[in-house]
């Protein structure tokens, strides 16, 4: 007799899957959260608020939650929420919950990275002055991200971007601070200036991973100062270049390395109690947090139990029903027409299962225990049969085996029933226990491990999902575990058998393994962000600008939040990174011919400063063309941040040939050089003044995107819509006269 659930699925009424996010279950950053149009009163809840939002309040209510980027940013928003009075309560489930409503101290939450956001403009300022170019260029620079609509989108808001993008910038004040230093090498400020730009690269890379990429600009720049230093028309011992290279290991790598694991030690204190992000981690590391399922359930599992098993990765059952495979398939391939085994993801008495020995078991004791490495038999209740695979091609994969069943009245096929169950990391030992223990269960004549995958069955299996047999399935994708335990060996009903255990302490493990086994797991389900966005984009598309993201819109006042850069200094941005390439190679092939168009001095600047500045902006922007997972504008944002770098001093080159020299610092021991300054001029004025009117004019144009008010009636928006890529809401319709 089947259950409800296998006669619905026969209908077709196949009971709705919940909903997926990225993190939790999982709730993820970055992406898949819809675009909402909620007339709720007051401030409002947009795009990817609904999920750093979340994090702020786990850390408040001090709730383990998985997510993608490390925690820096992330903890940093907790502590603003915490001090702002915000008690974590409040849902940030979906775009256009209002804040005001719930009485959500919102303001100090966003003001954290509104204060990151408002720092990095005179941090780039500092960064062209300290790199020798005079005030009005340096001006310039900052001028294009203080009237930039995408950097102040993101600013203002409970995002993670600004974080990013003021260490970003911090990391590159801090090295050349530390560069200008080099002639007073091993001195208290050139050290304080290596640890500096040290923390600062780890605070990059704890705000999300892109910080990496801040991490290869810098370890671009040590590589090259360290060459120099090796060459022997410098005179220096291998002694003196050791001596360099164990500083900036210690400086760059050492103490950057210490601070980063900082951030998750705390992000471990803090997170101290289950929460959404348990299911992502191994059994060891759920059995550390206080009150989880496996300190509260977990129970060790004796032959004879029957059991529901699911799927760790995709959390589906392992189930079977009476129907069979078809005789032929689509493709024209014949099955074995026996009966189907597949992945079901609702509870359901056809997901039953029972642990049957391949030995003989004492009458009663421990030795009746499961144990890692036992060979052991599935018995599915319902149909009173066997859980076998053979050397007959899967449904889906001609590659895999099918899995099916064979009765138990019937011992022919005795040793294709028989599966090695092996329980991951742990010794040979080892007691199965339910929730908690993880195995991988492997046939024992042909070696296939059971496995599973999203892709579902056609209707002659109701859209269930395929379970086959294959070698080479590692990891998650082989992983099951007892959900829970049915009944014992004398068939009572033992669904409360778990219920009257005495909560177990939480364990403790090595603060490595969990922050290994979290960094792995970080990586993996980033670069698995691979679902499709309406907001997503291309990075070819980023620097010009040509996408947005709609953050937020209201239908009542017409009202919108839609990200998109300054296109007036965003293209600005891209000639100054056109033209510096163009001026190298002109200046390489002129070379190339005995000629010297440019003055030594000038070369240097621009090879060392720009050419620094255009490394930052290749390292942040490139390594996304071989990213397969979901990409938006914000993004390119730190790279954006280094364009208006290249932008400035590329500007300085073009209206003068001077420049300020030298800039580093001379020791006491050094003959003097005669100091040079740029001589700008007022062309230099009017050049930046106009360029600066026209990101004033155009920010001022887009503000009412950026700022969600006022509301636009459908003209209005008609003229803001500069690039027809973008897709603006209330756009007003065109007709023909």
């Amino acid at each position: 007799m089947q259950s409800g659930s296998s006669r619905n699925r026969k209908k077709g009424l196949r009971p709705s899957s919940p909903s997926r996010s990225e993190s939790g279950s999982p709730v993820h950053s970055d992406t898949e959260a819809p675009i909402h149009k909620l007339p709720s009163r007051g401030c409002k809840c947009s795009f990817d608020e609904v999920h750093f939002g979340k994090f702020a309040s786990y850390y408040i209510r001090r709730e383990y939650y998985f997510d993608v980027h490390p925690p820096f940013a992330k903890l940093m928003l907790g502590l603003a929420g915490w001090f702002s009075g915000f008690d974590g309560y409040f849902g940030f489930e979906n775009i256009g919950d209002s804040y005001t409503d719930a009485h959500v101290p919102y303001v100090g939450i966003r003001a954290l990275p509104a204060l990151f956001g408002s720092l990095t403009v005179p941090l780039v300022y500092l960064i062209m002055k300290e790199s020798g170019y005079p005030t009005i260029i340096s001006a310039f620079s900052a001028s294009i991200l203080l009237f930039d609509n995408a950097h102040i989108a993101q600013s203002r808001l409970i995002l993670l971007d600004a974080q990013l993008v003021f260490f970003t910038a911090l990391s590159l004040y801090s090295y050349i601070k530390f560069r200008k230093l080099r002639y007073w090498e091993f001195t208290f400020h050139w050290w304080f200036w290596m640890v500096a730009t040290g923390v600062s690269l780890a605070s990059t890379l704890g705000s999300k991973m892109v910080g990496l990429f801040t991490f290869l600009t810098i370890g671009t720049a040590v590589l090259v100062d360290l060459w120099d230093l090796l060459d022997v028309r410098k005179s220096h011992s291998l002694e003196y270049f050791g001596r360099h290279f164990a500083a900036r290991v210690i400086g760059l790598i050492i103490v950057p390395a210490i601070v980063y694991l900082s951030f998750f030690w705390v992000h471990f204190a803090v997170l101290s109690h289950t929460g959404t992000g348990d299911a992502f981690m191994s059994p060891a590391f759920q059995e550390t947090l206080i009150g989880n399922e496996l300190l509260l359930n977990s129970q060790e599992l004796r032959y004879y139990d029957t059991v529901t098993i699911r799927h760790r990765e995709t959390k589906v059952y392992l189930h079977s029903h009476p129907e069979r495979y078809p005789l032929r398939y689509d493709d024209g391939r014949v099955s074995s027409q026996g009966q189907q085994v597949t992945g079901y993801g609702h509870p359901d008495e056809n997901n039953h299962w029972q642990i049957v020995p391949t030995k003989a078991l004492p009458e009663n004791g421990r030795g009746r225990l499961i144990q890692n490495k036992d060979v052991i038999r599935l018995l599915h209740v319902s149909t009173g049969s066997f859980l076998l695979t053979h050397d007959v091609a899967s449904p889906l994969m001609p590659t895999n085996q099918e899995f099916t069943t064979w009765p138990q009245d019937d011992n022919s096929r005795y040793n294709d029933t028989l599966f090695e169950l092996r329980i991951r990391r742990s010794k040979s030992d080892t007691v199965l226990r339910s929730k908690s223990g993880h195995f991988r269960l492997v046939h024992v004549p042909t070696k296939v491990g059971l496995w599973t995958h999203p892709k579902t069955l056609p209707d002659w299996a109701f859209k269930q999902q395929e379970i086959n047999g294959n070698k080479k399935a590692k990891g998650e994708s082989v992983t099951w575990y007892v959900d829970e335990v049915v009944a014992d060996d004398s068939g009572a009903d033992i669904s409360n058998r778990t219920g009257g255990v005495e909560l177990r302490k939480p364990k403790k493990i090595n603060f490595f393994k969990k922050f290994w086994e979290l960094q792995r797991l970080m990586l993996e389900h980033n670069a698995g962000l691979t679902a499709s966005h309406p907001y997503a984009s291309s990075p070819v598309n980023w620097p010009f600008s040509l996408t947005g993201i709609s953050f937020w819109t209201q239908n009542e006042k017409h009202e919108q939040i839609y990200m998109v850069g300054n296109l007036a200094s965003w293209w600005v941005c891209v000639m100054g990174l056109s033209i510096f390439v163009g001026v190298i190679g002109a200046d390489l092939l002129a070379r190339r011919r005995g000629l010297e168009p440019i003055p030594h001095s000038v070369r240097n600047r621009l090879w060392n400063s720009t050419g620094l500045f255009w490394i930052a902006w290749a390292y942040h922007y490139f390594p996304f063309y071989l990213m397969n997972r979901q990409l938006f504008i914000h993004h390119y944002l730190p790279a954006h941040l280094c364009s208006a770098l290249v932008a400035g001093s590329t500007l300085n080159f073009m209206i003068s040939e001077t420049i300020n020299f030298p800039i580093s610092i001379p020791s006491p021991y050094m003959r003097r050089r005669p100091r040079q300054y740029t001589d700008l001029g007022v062309k230099a004025v009017a050049t930046v003044a106009v360029f600066t009117l026209t990101f004033v004019a155009m920010f001022l144009f887009l503000s009412p995107l950026t700022y969600g008010t006022p509301g636009l009636d459908g003209d209005q928006v008609n003229r803001r819509l500069l690039l027809s890529s973008w897709t603006l809401h209330f756009a007003g319709k065109t007709t023909e006269e």
